[in-house]
């Protein structure tokens, strides 16, 4: 028994009824000869990490157009941000975590520089128009390797495809990206407008919660004093 057979079998024994386990992927549209010790969505892991558009997304940011200093969110960390909730999620749910990461860490691989300011201005210059979750498996699909593609596994294409609006992933690995994905740039958009001055906690509407308006003056008064010694370390 190989150490990929030993992992599908634990996954079988462990992982909940409704998991999406690696033995029974729809597989890949070219043929391959499984590894003798990643699983298939492991596989799909690696070669995402590896690909050149993974290493591109840590020139395009998130919120701000050109932000000064090392703290503000990338794509790339917003990326990295995603798979460490969406993991959590599905560690606690008993699904699929290999299979959670791979779609998490693929998801914003067609997205545009400048946010969705890039996106919006693509959309009304393409014919057909332009969106970032069609790009991604673009990306996945005919343009990575010099057009051959990733060849990746059935599941996780579906999972990058729909993780943001209409059409809901065929598996709960997928959506479970979807709401990670949520949680991940509602808290640092705003964690990041607070430290680039754009948004201050009197902006917080009446109806946040207390824990939310506390939690924002916390990051407001931290970034206060690191913008305050920034300014003396620069004199």
């Amino acid at each position: 028994m190989t150490i990929r057979e030993r992992t599908e079998e634990l996954e079988e024994r462990m992982l909940a009824p409704y998991a999406a386990l690696s033995k029974k992927s729809l597989g890949r549209d070219a043929a391959e000869e499984p590894c003798d010790i990643r699983t298939c969505y492991r596989r799909d892991c690696d070669r995402i990490i590896h690909c050149k558009a993974f290493r591109r997304l840590k020139r395009k940011t998130q919120v701000f157009l050109s932000p000064e200093g090392d703290h503000y969110r990338t794509r790339l960390t917003h990326t990295l941000e995603v798979a460490q909730i969406a993991r959590t999620i599905a560690r606690a749910l008993r699904l699929n975590e290999d299979l959670t990461e791979a779609i998490s860490l693929g998801h914003d691989l067609g997205h545009t520089p400048f946010g969705h300011a890039g996106e919006r201005a693509l959309n009304g210059m393409i014919p057909g128009g332009f969106r970032h979750y069609e790009q991604s498996v673009r990306v996945v699909e005919k343009l990575e390797k010099d057009g051959k593609g990733l060849n990746l596994t059935k599941e996780v294409r579906d999972g990058i495809l729909c993780h943001t609006r209409g059409k809901e992933a065929s598996t709960l690995e997928g959506r479970i990206v979807k709401i990670s994905d949520r949680i991940a740039y509602i808290n640092h958009d705003i964690d990041d407008a607070v430290r680039g001055g754009s948004y201050a906690i009197s902006n917080a509407f009446d109806e946040y919660p207390l824990a939310v308006k506390l939690h924002l003056a916390d990051l407001e008064a931290t970034y206060l004093v690191e913008k305050g010694t920034s300014s003396v370390n620069r004199r």
